[in-house]
């Protein structure tokens, strides 16, 4: 089996590395210095260049001015802008980009995707539902009302929701169904309330009371929320690798200068044996997501496997949300109190971590998942 990437694949790495060179990750206040969220918008001159550089349309097809390229493609990208702490909503607007074009009529993709692909058009999604553990699905009802749907219900913790145009917001139909309705932000009966996240980033509860959205902009096939659910959760992790990548990064540099007794405390033995078991822990993160994320295109294409792709994704976030909190822990522990210091940014990427950890359901919610999934399809 061959499991390097593509041309085209690495083509989106260098282009990637290439916009994210310039980002620092202090570049706005520090979250634990700062009482609200550290800004109020995203980063919109680093959105810009990456809409330049064709890294949004990344995963749209050419008839929506896009590369047509894959979900290993746009986790490729996520692990570059997760280095650096890049404060965009890639995943979430190529996510739900991604889901409108599988699964949304061809007038919502001819809407929606050229603006997505040229970055003049923000998307994002609702994905936690009333309290981040229920299913998001069943936050929201939608019922037809004539040539409209009408949504009622609320969404919590839904990142960039602010400045954001369009949000994907799933819902139920009252029969079991789930369905998956694009809103505009400014959208009537749609009130957004402040929330801030663990990162100091800027989300928003959104409270839906009678918000009307035309039959064009609901997709009622039950797979485009859990396809988008799972690219979410897989995007992620990618998000996740890449910080704790940065992180032990850090921690080398950190303590092959660092002296102890006039030695590198990088040479001494414990500190080598922490840092090869994060290193480890890492590896593993690499291969379930990019198994995951295969399963993802793979599934699209008619390939199968033992279980559903749920099932791969579940275990690439288990790995995800263990993985990254003790890459970040093992990273406090050996810079000392260097690491806590606020002018240095590994507190930056610890908060941002736990926010990664949480996002989309911890590890124990995953294995509960995965336990069910076995349970309905039993190995031979």
């Amino acid at each position: 089996m061959d499991f390097t990437f593509t041309e085209e694949q690495r083509a989106a790495v260098e282009a990637a590395r290439a916009v994210f060179a310039d980002v620092a990750p202090d570049g706005v206040p520090s979250p634990a210095l700062t009482p609200g969220a550290v800004a109020d918008d995203f980063d919109r001159p680093l959105w810009a260049k990456l809409a330049a550089s064709d890294l949004l349309g990344l995963v749209l097809a050419e008839e929506h001015g896009g590369a047509g390229l894959d979900t290993v493609a746009l986790c490729l990208v996520l692990r570059e802008a997760a280095r650096v702490l890049a404060r965009v909503p890639l995943l979430e607007h190529c996510a739900t980009a991604m889901a409108v074009q599988a699964h949304g009529s061809p007038e919502l993709a001819a809407a929606l995707l050229p603006g997505a692909g040229r970055g003049t058009l923000v998307l994002t999604a609702a994905a936690n539902g009333r309290s981040g553990h229920d299913p998001a699905e069943l936050a929201v009802t939608a019922r037809l009302d004539g040539e409209a749907w009408v949504l009622e219900g609320t969404q919590t913790a839904v990142p960039w929701a602010h400045t954001a145009d369009w949000i994907a917001v799933p819902a139920h139909t009252g029969e079991g169904e789930s369905v998956l309705a694009l809103v505009p932000r400014t959208a009537e009966g749609l009130a957004l309330a402040e929330q801030v996240s663990t990162s100091g980033e800027r989300f928003a509860e959104l409270a839906l009371d009678g918000v009307r959205v035309e039959r064009s902009h609901l997709i009622d096939n039950p797979e485009a929320w859990e396809r988008l659910r799972q690219l979410l959760t897989t995007g992620t992790c990618a998000l996740a690798l890449g910080l704790g990548e940065g992180v032990l990064r850090m921690t080398s540099q950190y303590t092959s200068k660092r002296e102890q007794f006039g030695f590198p405390v990088a040479t001494f033995q414990a500190v080598a044996v922490q840092a090869a078991d994060r290193y480890i822990d890492l590896r593993a993160m690499e291969v379930t997501l990019w198994q995951a994320a295969w399963r993802l295109d793979a599934a699209t294409g008619g390939a199968g496997g033992p279980l559903p792709s749920a099932g791969d994704v579940a275990v690439a976030k288990i790995w995800a949300s263990e993985g990254v909190r003790r890459v970040v822990q093992t990273a406090q522990h050996l810079h000392g109190g260097f690491g806590a210091d606020t002018d240095y940014p590994l507190h930056r990427y610890h908060a941002w971590a736990k926010q990664l950890e949480l996002q989309l359901g911890p590890a124990a919610a995953h294995e509960e998942a995965l336990g069910d999934l076995l349970a309905a399809h039993p190995l031979a």
